[in-house]
């Protein structure tokens, strides 16, 4: 003989059946606090990080929200950035103010014709005191470096940075010489000028991690550019920024983002678009495997400034177009038709399947 249900058991099961009916007819009435899933990585100090980054930036640029969290994202996933745009359009100004906005070491470069390796790296001269070599350090000592015009530098003197953005350090004379963590250059190049520049390298151009491009403003940022210029009544713009995050908090933010979590079908999404840059017909040279981990690193970071711990596919698609832009090289014959490796890499993307 069944044994007779206690009220309890009758409220539990009255309650069973109303959660059934109300997710039969979409009326899903669940607690809130019964969905507050929290995430397994605590990011709330990264993300006040960012936020004060971005308040200190937007005190100056107007607009231009892509570039500051492509440079934001860099950052995070410890990679160097290239900023292409025509004159004017606050690339050096952008540069500037990130690293003013963090309380590290900072050195401006701008490369010339003229620039020698040395010039960059350092030398090394004999102390006549001690009748030995001392090695004077170059500018490339810091923590972020702002190379302005980077292709205006010939090749050689372009030659010297492989090592360095690659590994963190350089070779002189048999001696290692190990950078300062973190360690992030940005370079600024103009697209437009042709005459007295050198074309970057295809190595070196896959040494960035992105390549960020930089459009004119609207017409509603014009003014208001050209308002906040008016109201600075001769006032320096880069004074109203104040450094928050330390060299070890940033340190510590890159630990937080190599953390995030992807899952399987994930990575194997990454590799479907690698894999489809080097077997596209439009394509002369596909992506590395440097640019499949640059893809890993670069969702990982954006998946941690919008404040999850784990990596979506609409974090990958938006990290491929940055990456691999500069990585791939579109065919002479589509080249002189107007189509650009951007064009590509959006249909290759539209074309791979994303995985649910």
């Amino acid at each position: 003989m069944d044994e007779l249900n206690t009220p309890e058991d009758n409220a539990l099961e009255g309650k069973l059946q109303q959660d059934v009916e109300n997710t039969l007819s979409g009326n899903d009435n669940i607690p809130e606090s019964n969905l507050d899933f929290k995430n397994r990585i605590d990011l709330s100090e990264l993300q006040e990080g960012i936020a004060l980054i971005k308040g200190e930036i937007s005190k100056v640029i107007v607009g231009q929200k892509g570039m500051i969290d492509m440079l934001i994202a860099s950052i995070l996933a410890n990679g160097h950035s290239l900023i292409e745009g025509v004159p004017g359009v606050a690339k050096t100004i952008s540069a500037k103010l990130l690293a003013k906005s963090l309380d590290v070491g900072f050195s401006r470069i701008q490369f010339t014709p003229d620039l020698m390796p040395s010039d960059i790296l350092g030398t090394s001269v004999f102390d006549m005191k001690s009748s030995e070599f001392e090695f004077k350090k170059g500018p490339i000592f810091s923590n972020m470096i702002l190379i302005d015009e980077i292709n205006r530098a010939p090749a050689k003197t372009q030659a010297a940075l492989f090592e360095v953005m690659e590994e963190r350090q350089i070779t002189i004379d048999g001696h290692r010489f190990k950078m300062d963590l973190p360690f992030i250059v940005l370079a600024t190049q103009n697209p437009v000028e042709q005459e007295g520049t050198y074309r970057l390298p295809e190595a070196q151009l896959d040494r960035f991690l992105f390549k960020i491009d930089i459009d004119y403003p609207n017409l509603e940022e014009e003014i208001e550019i050209i308002n906040r210029e008016q109201a600075l009544q001769g006032g320096t713009k880069i004074d109203k920024i104040t450094a928050h995050l330390s060299k070890e908090q940033i340190y510590k933010f890159q630990g937080l983002v190599s953390q995030i979590i992807i899952e399987s079908h994930l990575v194997k999404y990454i590799a479907d678009i690698i894999i489809n840059t080097r077997s596209n017909p439009f394509l002369y040279l596909g992506a590395s495997p440097r640019a499949s981990i640059a893809i890993l690193k670069a969702s990982k970071a954006f998946a941690a400034m919008s404040g999850r711990d784990f990596v979506t596919p609409e974090d990958i698609k938006q990290a491929a177009i940055p990456v691999l832009q500069h990585r791939v090289i579109v065919t002479p014959e589509r080249e002189m038709e107007g189509v650009t490796s951007k064009q590509i890499i959006k249909q290759i993307i539209e074309a791979v399947e994303i995985p649910r």
